[in-house]
């Protein structure tokens, strides 16, 4: 489960873990709260259910949007009867503890990234922890994320990383340094736009593109007016594919604020693009190895980031070699070895179900493997699209 199916970090994990699922030849759905005629980003596999709830933000107000999407939530798992329902990020993860009261479907539920650091989810997080003794297991981006666990929900814990892989595109980098992301404050796209006017003088040949969408563009267009960076700053908006801003990367920067686990770093360092980040809370510095597999700033120092934006400009050698080593390092995080251990947990749910004698849920289909059915939610007029 998540919230829509568009171009987001967690949007990317569940058709990776889908993809994986569907390979062990185990039956998947994917259910989210967006609409039908909301576009899909990232590709899943030929017959995987996208089912569509219909019920957006925005749709109905606070409160009664979260009984409007558990009670549709609740009808559709009714109907599907999977064996286990994994729910992705705070607001949906509410949503499904409450759709899955006197279910017997076990359910894990993941958050995707600082809860600590999102004001407007305070109210969903009070909620979150009424509701988490609930759920059968909980998983965490990173060792840090799971310190903000108290000691009875850290019992049924466990750190699983985002999985990093870059697309099989060809690659023609410039002298371009690239930030991706929401353009919102948590991506921290004016503290970057700030760092590049800083090394852009000495480095007339170098130039920054910022992808993505968001509330806060033309704020952030304004601000690259105002310190006369012209076409030198650009923000093309989304990228036509997944993965498609890495083809012109000479350097990656990361300016958020706050993070999970950020998946564009993975990528980034997947495809062997050397980068700079703010050790913000979570991911980066449990990511990159400073001085080694990338360069980390102080989070929010705006000079320290533009410093080792400068360095790496500034050396091919250095970006070549922190560029292999991050590739390199990246194998641990590979999408085989990440799917595998979320098999491993649904598995070790099932095998738990099984051994105090609980029935399975009626099969669809021939004798099957262990898991049958994974039913992903995402946000979502409720329709079927059979995908493929």
């Amino acid at each position: 489960m998540l919230a829509g199916l568009g171009a987001g970090g967690a949007e990317r994990v569940v058709s990776l873990i889908a993809a994986a699922l569907v390979r062990g030849g185990n039956e998947v759905t994917v259910v989210s709260f967006d609409r039908p005629a909301d576009p899909v980003f990232h590709a899943f596999p030929a017959g995987v259910p996208l089912v569509r709830l219909g019920l957006p933000p925005g749709s109905a107000p606070g409160p009664l949007l979260v009984v409007r999407r558990a009670a549709a939530l609740r009808g559709t798992l009714g109907e599907l009867r999977p064996d286990v329902v994994v729910s992705f990020l705070t607001k949906i993860n509410v949503v499904a503890l409450l759709a899955s009261l006197g279910r017997r479907h076990r359910l894990i539920v993941s958050e995707r990234n600082n809860p600590r650091a999102q004001p407007a989810n305070r109210g969903w997080g009070m909620m979150l922890r009424a509701l988490l003794p609930r759920a059968d297991a909980i998983v965490m981006q990173t060792r840090a994320s799971l310190s903000l666990l108290d000691a009875r929900a850290r019992r049924r814990a466990r750190v699983i990383a985002n999985p990093m892989a870059a697309p099989l595109r060809e690659r023609r980098p410039g002298q371009t340094i690239v930030g991706v992301g929401r353009l919102d404050r948590q991506k921290g796209f004016d503290l970057l736009i700030d760092a590049f006017a800083r090394l852009a003088p000495a480095h007339s040949d170098w130039k920054l593109v910022i992808w993505g969408e968001g509330p806060e563009r033309a704020a952030l267009e304004t601000h690259v007016a105002s310190l006369g960076l012209g076409q030198r700053a650009t923000l093309p908006g989304n990228s036509a594919a997944p993965g498609g801003w890495l083809d012109q990367a000479e350097v990656f920067a990361l300016s958020s604020r706050y993070e999970g686990m950020p998946n564009v770093l993975g990528e980034a360092m997947a495809a062997g693009v050397p980068a700079a980040a703010f050790a913000c809370a979570f991911g980066p510095d449990e990511m990159i190895a400073h001085g080694e597999t990338g360069l980390l700033a102080p989070a929010g120092d705006v000079a320290a980031l533009a410093a080792a934006l400068e360095t790496l400009v500034a050396d091919a050698a250095l970006r070549e070699r922190i560029g292999a080593a991050a590739k390199a390092a990246s194998a641990r995080y590979a999408p085989a070895a990440i799917t595998a251990e979320w098999r491993a947990l649904i598995d070790s749910l099932l095998g738990a179900r099984a051994s105090v004698g609980e029935s399975q849920p009626e099969r669809r289909g021939p004798a099957a493997e262990p898991l049958d059915r994974l039913v992903g939610i995402a946000p979502g007029e409720a329709a079927v699209a059979q995908h493929g």
